[in-house]
């Protein structure tokens, strides 16, 4: 579950940063071959990139038009920031969504309006197309809704409507939304938020909305959120973020994984454990100034997004952005 409180009054702090520890350490400028999807080398040194400017964040998802990086998160509308250098320096962007749509309160009664979780921007088929939550803290009547754009820089996007919802008879929660693409190019959506866990339903690439079968991939009973999904060398890489979120250096996020040879599952962890049993090898639990990792998102194969709450800047959510390393089949920092 995302709680807009975590990040409204932080959407504009601004910090410069190394990550450090648990969270990584790193130097420099990030590579310079950012030029398609998988813009870093399978096998490359861990990278954590040094982040400066607007660094407020909660739920990020990023990423690369051209040369310029675009990173989008929950907010009032979907905020969002730009870096033109790389990614190192962020500045901030308008909302997304300034007014809101009308059909948001049709399908949440209780939403108040501008309230937005948790984006995740992916292009396909010569779109850019963008996911996103609405809901309110703790129930599962929720929705999740589509815009697509030609151009993140133009800053037209238009409302495709609502993708998929719950209600408060159903055993999970539509929020959370991944866009995945298999290895066949066709286009699944990943999503779910604690109740019965993670699922995921294929998409009709016509109008990127649900068709057929819903399955379940993962269940955890601390709490499970925020599914990121990815294809690499024959497995599909399911991370996720288990624990609390939102509630600053006592949050107890945690990113986790596994794999399948199926996008539909089982997804096992290194010791074999069914993630729907509770498995996930843990990724990152944090350190002593990055508290409670998660939210994330995996931009191709190479390069991960999230927010951690910074102890050592009054429990503040910031973003943190790390390339992955894969060992044996297996990604870390």
């Amino acid at each position: 579950m995302k709680f807009l409180a975590c990040s409204l009054a932080l959407v504009f702090s601004v910090s410069t940063f190394a990550i450090s520890g648990g969270g990584g350490s790193g130097g420099g400028t990030p590579p310079s071959n950012q030029s398609d999807i998988d813009p870093f080398p399978s096998n490359g040194n861990t990278y954590h990139w040094p982040l400066s400017g607007n660094l407020g964040t909660h739920d990020p998802t990023l990423i690369k038009e051209g040369d310029v990086w675009w990173q989008f998160q929950t907010g009032n509308g979907i905020y969002g920031k730009v870096s033109y250098n790389g990614g190192t320096y962020w500045e901030p962007l308008p909302s997304v969504l300034p007014n809101g749509l009308w059909w948001w309160g049709y399908y949440v009664p209780a939403h108040n309006g501008m309230d937005v979780w948790a984006p995740d921007v992916r292009k396909y088929n010569g779109k850019t197309y963008m996911y996103y939550s609405i809901s309110t803290f703790g129930s599962n009547t929720s929705a999740i809704g589509l815009l697509s754009t030609d151009s993140i820089a133009s800053g037209n996007w238009t409302d495709e409507g609502m993708v998929v919802r719950t209600t408060s008879s159903d055993n999970h929660n539509a929020i959370d939304p991944d866009l995945v693409v298999d290895e066949n190019g066709a286009p699944w959506l990943a999503y779910g938020s604690f109740w019965s866990g993670i699922k995921l339903v294929a998409l009709s690439s016509s109008d990127m909305k649900p068709t057929g079968t819903t399955y379940s991939l993962a269940s955890n009973p601390a709490g499970i959120e925020a599914p990121t999904i990815i294809y690499k060398n024959g497995y599909y890489y399911l991370f996720v973020s288990v624990g609390q979120c939102c509630q600053g250096t006592n949050s107890t996020y945690t990113i986790r994984y596994g794999r399948s040879s199926s996008i539909a599952g089982p997804y096992r962890d290194k010791n074999g454990v069914n993630m729907l049993n509770g498995g996930g090898t843990i990724m990152d639990a944090g350190n002593t100034q990055w508290v409670g990792p998660g939210g994330q998102d995996v931009y191709g194969s190479g390069v991960i997004v999230r927010h951690a709450y910074d102890a050592y800047d009054n429990g503040n959510a910031k973003l943190l952005i790390s390339n992955l390393k894969w060992v044996n089949g297996w990604p870390q920092y």
